[in-house]
């Protein structure tokens, strides 16, 4: 009798049924995944409001007869006459997939005494679902289906 040689290894059938296994795994776990982001999305851009905030109130502190800056650069130090008191990503607007928007107010007497600043998700519904807004109040207000403005609800703190 003879007996064969039999090589060792996986069949492509087998392959192809663990491929299969790994793909549909993959696509039960990576929404999953992205969903468990944005809740730490939207804590940072809250966070890097409050950042926002408090580097105002420095800024305007230490430069009275200016107010409160003309620029998120100016917080970041890029600017000249900045100073570094917001990192630089959030000095350049994007931070933690959410865009930054700042809005000086008006200047009084040749200093700026009002400004806004939003915070609008990259993809809305997949790096954050919610929109942010504040002011010089230091209050951050939210919205769950448009732009977040003056008139939205309050986070409580």
């Amino acid at each position: 009798m003879r007996t064969r040689n039999r090589q060792r290894g996986f069949t492509l059938i087998e392959l192809l049924i663990v491929v299969t296994i790994i793909v549909i795994i993959a696509a039960i776990s990576i929404p999953a995944l992205t969903k468990s982001t944005i809740p730490a999305h939207e804590t940072s851009a809250m966070a890097s409001i409050k950042a926002i905030n408090e580097a105002e109130m420095i800024y305007s502190n230490g430069h009275a007869e200016l107010g409160f800056s003309a620029d998120l650069p100016m917080l970041g130090g890029s600017a000249q006459g900045g100073e570094q008191l917001i990192d630089n990503a959030l000095a350049n607007g994007h931070k933690s997939s959410y865009t930054f928007t700042y809005t000086p107010g008006e200047k009084v007497n040749g200093a700026i005494r009002s400004y806004t600043i939003t915070a609008v998700p990259d993809q809305v519904g997949t790096t954050g679902r919610r929109r942010f807004f504040s002011d010089q109040s230091g209050q951050i207000r939210y919205n769950d289906d448009g732009m977040a403005d003056a008139s939205s609800p309050v986070i409580s703190n």
